[in-house]
């Protein structure tokens, strides 16, 4: 059965270890086996949002639950992340600097799906966007390298792919947007 505390204690002696994006994956891997645990744990997700389950200087761990239909813009981490669902569906789009581009665009470079139980880890210097394809919520960890919240990443706009600063205010907006989306929206 899934225990946040020991779930985090477990990444962070991930952290010590060689690989240790591999090994926080195989953390990961584990836990997303027992998905009704998670919920268990952390209750059935609810609306779209991000809630910070652990932030250090080292490590990161949010719960990332997608509205129904959202996506989110291209963006890079700058450190490693392992992702985990546990319930619903994610897709990524993966992406990469055209060469020689002053205005930093990028071009799509592959695609990703992950469904409930999966556990999947991104490079350091990944760029990925995000869609929940589906019209029910998706439940997700996402554990990070590092202090997610201050390191320096960018995001691209969605219309041109124009690379600029990310604003973690932005993406929360983003998702505030795709719940009143989904509350608008009949579901049978």
């Amino acid at each position: 059965m899934f225990n946040l505390d020991r779930f985090i204690e477990n990444c962070r002696g991930a952290l010590l270890e060689g690989e240790s994006t591999k090994a926080i994956r195989e953390v990961m891997a584990q836990e997303m086996s027992d998905p009704a645990g998670v919920i268990s744990e952390l209750g059935t997700p609810q609306r779209g949002g991000l809630t910070t389950l652990h932030n250090s200087p080292d490590l990161t761990i949010i719960n990332v639950v997608w509205a129904p239909y959202m996506t989110i813009m291209p963006h890079n981490h700058n450190m490693c992340a392992v992702i985990g669902i546990y319930g619903g569906r994610e897709d990524n789009i993966f992406w990469r600097r055209i060469k020689d581009d002053p205005v930093g665009t990028i071009e799509v470079a592959g695609a990703r799906s992950l469904a409930t139980g999966s556990a999947t880890q991104l490079g350091h210097n990944i760029i990925h966007s995000v869609t929940n394809p589906t019209s029910k919520l998706t439940g997700s960890l996402h554990v990070y390298g590092g202090d997610f919240f201050i390191a320096e990443r960018s995001e691209w706009e969605t219309e041109n792919l124009t690379e600029s600063p990310y604003e973690v205010e932005h993406s929360q907006r983003l998702f505030e947007d795709a719940n009143i989306r989904a509350d608008a929206i009949p579901y049978s």
